[in-house]
């Protein structure tokens, strides 16, 4: 197993405004990127989410904690998918800042 990928992306929108963007945009890429992979399973606790995704036939999980001032993102990549980590951070990180600076 490799060692945990976390992305933490700052914002200055509130806890309230950055986990609304966060659920709007969860929606969004489930059906954006469909093809690509699943989300298969789904579970807020107030600013926390517990996921599963599927991709690649590979399934990893990982959480959410909406912050005050940050989003961090942590997930154990599966062997055959921490080749792609550095892409993989970088996806989230751009994705997350377009979230939570667009309005």
């Amino acid at each position: 197993m490799s060692k945990p990928l976390v992305v933490s992306v700052p914002h200055s929108l509130g806890q309230a405004e950055a986990l609304r963007r966060i659920q709007v945009g969860i929606g969004k890429a489930k059906v954006k990127y469909a093809a690509y992979g699943s989300l298969d399973e789904e579970t807020w606790n107030g600013n926390h989410l517990d996921f599963q995704v599927s991709a690649l036939k590979q399934s990893l999980r990982g959480t959410v904690d909406v912050g005050a001032e940050d989003v961090t993102l942590t997930m154990t990549l599966p062997w055959v998918l921490s080749m792609m980590t550095d892409k993989a951070r970088s996806f989230v990180t751009n994705f997350g800042t377009k979230l939570l600076t667009q309005k």
